[in-house]
């Protein structure tokens, strides 16, 4: 039997009805990841690095799975693409976006995936739903709690709890 790992994902939404959206990549998410063990509430932020664009619906859902992290990768990229997402310029509008933010402890960097996430520690659109989900969870590198980081953050972004 495979070991069982705990995967973090920050998903994101901002064309089409973000709240479907969310809901049907968290049940995508479910058949081809692993179960649900935990989901943030859903945060309504601006954009972040490319302002132009309308605001973001951003959660971030907490699985386990016995995929090694590249087919995790994998799965996250053929949900997108399942979804509708067309990847044609950085940080513009998307249906769905489903980023690997942590594989349990796991430290990774090569041209397919890093891990963890290189900037999940700068933008509070993810530190805000992590830290909801998963105050205590050590950053391999950096050392900190989500917590710590979210206090730590630099982003000054506004956002504001849309529910579940």
């Amino acid at each position: 039997m495979q070991e069982q790992k705990q995967v973090f994902i920050g998903l994101g939404a901002n064309i089409g009805n973000k709240k479907e959206n969310l809901d049907l990549a968290l049940q995508l998410l479910r058949q081809r990841v692993g179960p649900l063990l935990a989901v943030s509430s859903i945060y309504e932020t601006d954009p972040w690095g490319k302002a132009e664009q309308p605001s973001f619906f951003n959660q971030v859902a907490r699985l386990s799975t016995v995929m090694d992290p590249f087919k995790t990768m994998e799965a996250l990229l053929d949900i997108e693409k399942t979804m509708g997402r067309k990847r044609r310029e950085k940080w513009k509008e998307r249906i769905i976006d489903l980023d690997l933010l942590f594989y349990d402890q796991y430290i990774i960097r090569t041209a397919l995936l890093t891990l963890p996430h290189p900037f999940l520690h700068l933008r509070n659109f993810v530190l805000v739903p992590l830290a909801e989900i998963a105050p205590d969870f050590w950053h391999p590198e950096l050392r900190k709690t989500s917590a710590e980081l979210l206090a730590a953050s630099p982003d000054k972004l506004e956002f504001k709890i849309i529910g579940f």
